[in-house]
């Protein structure tokens, strides 16, 4: 076997959104691979027999995701690109018989079909669309509303997201919903006479949904008397009473852990259902495998039991909850993540990943479990695939830190080697136990590799998560108590010898540690934040995420926006940076990288900047394959450069 090299990332696939038919016997599924040649990526959909695996049905690609079956089991439908030109906006609605035949193209469209559903009627499908509000000037935009665009869209400040319902044998389609709303989730109900909606009322309030009803019988649309929340995926209880979903209701500000909620549509009376475990539903632990497509998680009602997922730890798993005692069991439970799953006929079908594994189709059966594909067992036999070591340690405050340590791939016992240290985003995300291409190939090149969930990680309670107004604070105080911890216990790593690096939130504690110590010889900063006042004003969720990071706003609270940003202690660094940021990052815009790179060489220091033309806030994930190698290529260089000869 050989060590990975970064060319290897277009070898692996991307296995994910597995449904299950509804006779339980076959799974649909989507895989997506890299295509370097045409620096893009090739995703197709797969039906496969449940108890054995074999193919029984493959669609051509290219573009082909998001498959859900008809209440008959006869049909498949899917999304895709096949006849829309690179560069071209829109997408294309598909439906494919199960016995054989070509698909059949049902409907295309410029603002987009996004996550398409069948009535059980087999004759309906519910999809949204975004609606453009009067005639737009492209080259001189008026604009009344904030944010201007969002992050992987674009310009978004004239446009709203709508519902609508397209009759497959006519073709005919029907708007459903209409105003200065958007429409973020949408479910039929089990007789198809009613659809649930959630829709954002108040763009100034854009983390605040109200669930609505509507009647496809009269087309009356009754908004049910709750309190504004983030509102996710959702279900029908099988009574027909009472909506469940994955639910926010940040009463503690964005640290607040998204749980299961149900809400009793005749009293309008709303319930936490999992808020008692402490722990969060939401997918949060980084991957860097799923490439642009992911699919949501519905909670899942079979036989009486809701069926969830939960981030604890570095771990995400599936639970369920009996709907009569509320008592919460584990079910799918390890040192692993799931990605996504469907439960029938006391069957559970499920995308599992691990640290050494990327993600494949696996059946849980009477307690055991079967893997149904192999997509990258070719890859995985031919390179060397290294696991990693949990520790956990107790910060100054007493809190447990939780990490994890790998060891370069061609490690001898004795020798001493440079270490790079991971910051994730958020701050509300996680590491934990998954597959990191970007991990390996450190460890590969020679790299000790370290991650840990510092305070403000999610999979932990939320008053760990909570550090509002502490940026810069509790969390660096961890990395540096974390980094005094291993290199206590582990004799392998080279102190002199230290790199840090981070996306998002993880690429403002880049910023921010090199303002603050001399400690790392080499730092790569992603997609971060250096300003404080230009990430409120120039971003799609600035305006209400700084204010509740950071505290108050701008005419209130200027000292602290001032002090905790990067920027202004710009100075004080020693430590040499490779700032690389994507220029249709919406999230953290373009300026933050622009505003510490100027300040830095203006001042003398030592530090190169990399622009994507393209790509936007999570380029390094779902990029395009070639954008994603060619960063890692870069950061490679920098750390070598600086890491790999003793000072």
């Amino acid at each position: 076997m050989r060590s990975l090299k970064i060319e290897d990332y277009n070898r692996f696939t991307s296995v994910c959104d597995p449904q299950i038919s509804p006779d339980g016997k076959r799974i649909a599924f989507v895989t997506i691979k890299p295509d370097p040649q045409e620096n893009n990526y090739k995703s197709r959909i797969w039906v496969i027999n449940i108890d054995n695996g074999e193919v029984e049905l493959t669609t051509n690609g290219p573009t082909d995701t998001w498959p859900r079956w008809s209440q008959d089991g006869k049909k498949l439908l899917f999304i895709s690109r096949r006849t829309i030109r690179e560069g071209e906006p829109g997408n294309e609605l598909w439906i494919q018989q199960i016995n054989g035949g070509e698909p059949r193209l049902l409907m295309k469209s410029r603002n987009g079909i996004i996550q398409p559903s069948w009535n059980p009627d087999n004759k309906h499908i519910l999809y949204r669309s975004t609606v453009m509000r009067g005639e737009l000037d492209q080259e001189a935009r008026l604009i009344d509303k904030i944010p201007i665009w969002f992050d992987g869209i674009g310009f978004t400040h004239h446009i709203n997201t709508h519902l609508f319902q397209v009759d497959i044998y006519s073709n005919e389609v029907e708007q459903l919903t209409s105003g200065d709303i958007d429409v973020v989730e949408a479910k039929y109900s089990n007789d198809g006479k009613r659809v649930a909606y959630a829709a954002t009322t108040n763009y100034m309030e854009p983390r605040k949904q109200y669930l609505h009803i509507i009647n496809l019988e009269t087309r009356e649309t009754i908004k049910l008397k709750h309190t504004g929340m983030g509102i996710g995926p959702l279900t029908w209880c099988p009574c027909g009473k009472r909506i469940i979903f994955r639910g926010n209701d940040y009463r503690r500000g964005y640290p607040t852990h998204e749980c299961i909620w149900q809400i009793n549509i005749e009293t309008e009376e709303l319930q936490n259902l999992t808020g008692k475990t402490g722990y969060q539903t939401n997918h949060s632990i980084y991957y860097d495998l799923r490439g642009p497509y992911q699919a949501p998680q519905p909670p899942i009602i079979e036989n009486g039991e809701l069926y969830f997922t939960q981030t604890r730890g570095g771990r995400h798993n599936i639970y369920k909850m009996n709907m009569k005692t509320m008592e919460v069991e584990d079910v799918v439970t390890g040192d692993f993540i799931i990605e996504n799953f469907q439960v029938k006929d006391n069957k559970i079908v499920y995308t599992k990943v691990t640290e050494k594994m990327p993600a494949e189709i696996y059946v849980w059966e009477n307690g055991l479990e079967r893997k149904l594909t192999s997509f990258n067992d070719e890859i995985l036999r031919e390179v060397k695939v290294q696991g990693h070591e949990r520790f956990q340690f107790k910060a100054s405050d007493g809190a447990n830190i939780e990490g994890w340590i790998m060891k370069p791939t061609e490690y001898r016992e004795g020798e001493k080697y440079p270490t790079i240290i991971f910051i994730h985003g958020g701050p509300k995300s996680t590491f934990g136990y998954a597959f990191m291409f970007e991990h390996q190939i450190c460890a590969a090149n020679g790299y000790v590799v370290i991650y840990a969930n510092i305070r403000g990680s999610g999979g932990y309670s939320e008053e760990f998560a909570d550090i509002r107004g502490k940026y810069g604070e509790r969390d660096y105080q961890d990395i540096m108590e974390m980094i005094e911890y291993v290199t206590r216990k582990y004799n392998y790593i080279d102190e002199e010898r230290m790199g840090v690096t981070g996306i998002s939130y993880g690429g403002y504690m880049t910023n921010w540690i090199i303002t603050q110590t001399n400690k790392f010889k080499a730092a790569v900063s992603l997609n971060g934040i250096s300003c404080w006042l230009a990430e409120f004003g120039n971003t799609d969720i600035g305006f209400h995420f700084v204010p509740d990071q950071i505290g108050g706003d701008w005419w209130n609270n200027k000292e602290e926006w001032i002090n905790k940003s990067p920027i202004t202690h710009a100075n004080k660094v020693q430590t040499p940076i490779l700032i690389i940021h994507s220029m249709e990052d919406y999230r953290c815009y373009l300026d933050q990288a622009l505003l510490f790179y100027t300040a830095l060489k203006y001042l003398g220091k030592e530090a190169k900047l990399l622009l994507f033309t393209s790509g936007n806030h999570v380029f390094s994930r779902s990029g395009k394959p070639n954008h994603r190698t060619k960063r890692l290529k870069h950061m490679l260089e920098w750390f070598n450069q600086h890491l790999k000869q003793k000072t």
